[in-house]
């Protein structure tokens, strides 16, 4: 099922990438989202990229039954941006031993003095019969989670740290 969100700030791309790469941001989206726990970890990728790596614990309260009798309680989601440059780089979300992962890409596009941060993502969920419903399920979530990440960052930007 392809899925794509897009959030737009009130800053240049330089900022939005910024923000994008900084641990303390990525923190304080988890804590935003309610996540049980979070790791994040940013290095250097290239000579302009960075990879972001959020390994968090997200509690399923208020997902369907049926998604919760796969995740359980608790379900872990690696989150792993790669960007080969401030505007352009790779997503992959993937939940160790559950058939779920989602892939695409994420950019940053120049719009005027605003930038258009673009999250364009594959979701997969192999399990028979019930998989377009469950992929449903994965991109609302992943969409209400982009939707935290967009208010945080509309803070953040505007000097809430």
């Amino acid at each position: 099922m392809r899925f794509q969100q897009t959030a737009t700030y009130d800053a240049p791309v330089a900022d939005v990438f910024a923000m994008l790469t900084d641990p303390a941001w990525r923190e304080k989206v988890g804590v935003a989202q309610g996540v049980v726990s979070s790791d994040v970890t940013v290095t250097p990728e290239g000579t302009e990229g960075r990879r972001v790596v959020i390994d968090q614990v997200q509690d399923t309260e208020g997902l369907p039954a049926i998604a919760k009798k796969i995740a359980g309680p608790t379900t872990r989601a690696i989150v792993t941006e790669v960007w080969s440059s401030p505007t352009t780089g790779t997503i992959e979300i993937l939940a160790p031993g559950k058939p779920t992962k989602a892939v695409g890409t994420v950019s940053l596009v120049a719009d005027g003095d605003r930038t258009r941060h673009v999250t364009d993502l594959e979701v997969t969920v192999k399990v028979p019969i019930l998989g377009g419903k469950l992929e449903q399920v994965m991109a609302d979530n992943i969409g209400r989670g982009l939707e935290v990440e967009q208010a945080v960052g509309v803070a953040w930007l505007e000097g809430d740290r």
